[in-house]
């Protein structure tokens, strides 16, 4: 079994991963309430709580899996916040000192990445690589609170990085925007819950400021945009129009993921040469629904045999149901992260471990291993 370690920024978190049965176990403290006085995640204090709380989850962890039944340890070693990240790299080292197993550092990213098909492993780990394989190439969205990303795996289950952003995430636009309209900390929950209410034609936000023949994506101008529309408004009549505002600020930003999502989908995967020779694919599961594809289609234009959404604001109900919209379109697969392992989370940092099959993708200098703050999702 792979015992997991995530402390790559505000979040602290243990799972146990058994490739037999999948997750046997998640255990997390979330920081959330310590940090939204200050309005964002203060590095310093998101570095003591993790050395507070690893004991207590390990403690946890290990009630329900005995040490010995631990083969391998997996730690987050980037990206990430700094001091976060050696707290749970050298708690992973001192546990592999103990118990004599080795040690191997995950990408964060490339974890989000894989996290879409925990629940297909669950399903039926038994057969999952023939599963899986059925499924790529597949083009991913992570769209997170420092990341936005287009990435495709291929049939060897290499990861290559299509396009990101130019400037801020789109996570991070959505928490900026609900600062300007004074809301609470994190700001994309708040922004989707008033959003809900909310006419989104009432204010009229750039859609992009990215070349629209290009994939990469770019949130910088509309936060500016947001803020000019709230210096024209008197403050009752934000109060007022809040909800509509949200609304509208939301769409903007989620109309450049569909957008660029459905360009990638429409040009189709470059490599291949590498897509398993079966030509039909799987039935994409209702929107709503965790579970495996099921039922046979054909694809239209795309050669992308699935579509994948990760990250925080993978929990976004709206995002989901365009995407979802998407995928239908093309006659492929819809696969989104549970919410459980869309935030961080130590679960898709141990799945990653046992999942991935790219050599370079996951680090195993063992007690060489060193953090990486700005290590990327592919190079």
């Amino acid at each position: 079994m792979i015992l997991a370690l995530e402390s790559s920024c505000d979040e602290t978190a243990v799972a146990v991963f058994d490739p037999a049965r999948g997750l046997v176990g998640e255990w997390v403290h979330s920081q959330i309430a310590l940090h939204e006085a200050y309005g964002g995640v203060v590095p310093d204090l998101a570095s003591r709580e993790h050395l507070s709380h690893f004991g207590p989850l390990l403690q946890r962890a290990l009630a329900a899996v005995p040490a010995e039944k631990i083969s391998k340890l997996a730690a987050t070693n980037g990206p990430g916040l700094a001091a976060c990240l050696a707290m749970g790299l050298s708690t992973a080292k001192s546990l592999g000192l103990a118990w004599g197993v080795p040690v191997v550092g995950v990408n964060h990213l490339r974890a989000h990445a894989f996290s879409p098909f925990i629940a297909l492993h669950a399903a039926n780990p038994a057969a999952f690589d023939a599963e899986f394989a059925k499924l790529l190439p597949h083009l991913g969205l992570l769209v997170s609170g420092g990341n936005t990303a287009l990435f495709s795996i291929d049939g060897a289950r290499r990861i290559t990085l299509l396009a990101s952003t130019m400037d801020d995430a789109a996570g991070e636009a959505l928490d900026k925007g609900a600062k300007l309209m004074g809301l609470g900390y994190p700001g994309g929950p708040q922004v989707e819950k008033l959003a809900a209410t909310g006419n989104a034609a009432t204010f009229e936000f750039p859609k992009a400021v990215a070349q629209r023949s290009s994939l990469e994506f770019s949130f910088s101008g509309l936060k500016t945009s947001l803020r000019y529309q709230l210096e024209k408004m008197a403050p009752a009549e934000i109060e007022q129009r809040k909800t509509d505002l949200c609304a509208s600020y939301q769409a903007a930003v989620f109309n450049a993921l569909v957008r660029k999502s459905g360009l990638a989908l429409e040009r189709g995967f470059v490599g291949g040469a590498d897509r398993p020779d079966e030509p039909t694919l799987q039935e994409p599961a209702h929107p709503a629904d965790h579970g495996p594809p099921s039922s046979v289609l054909r694809p239209l234009s795309s050669e992308y045999r699935s579509f994948g959404l990760s990250g925080g604001v993978a929990n976004n109900k709206t995002l989901q149901a365009e995407l979802a919209k998407v995928a239908q379109g093309q006659n492929i697969p819809f696969l989104r992260a549970q919410p459980q392992h869309t935030g961080d989370n130590a679960g898709m940092i141990a799945f990653a471990a046992w999942a991935e099959r790219e050599a370079g993708g996951i680090n195993e200098a063992g007690m060489g291993l060193g953090i990486a703050p700005s290590l990327p999702l592919a190079n």
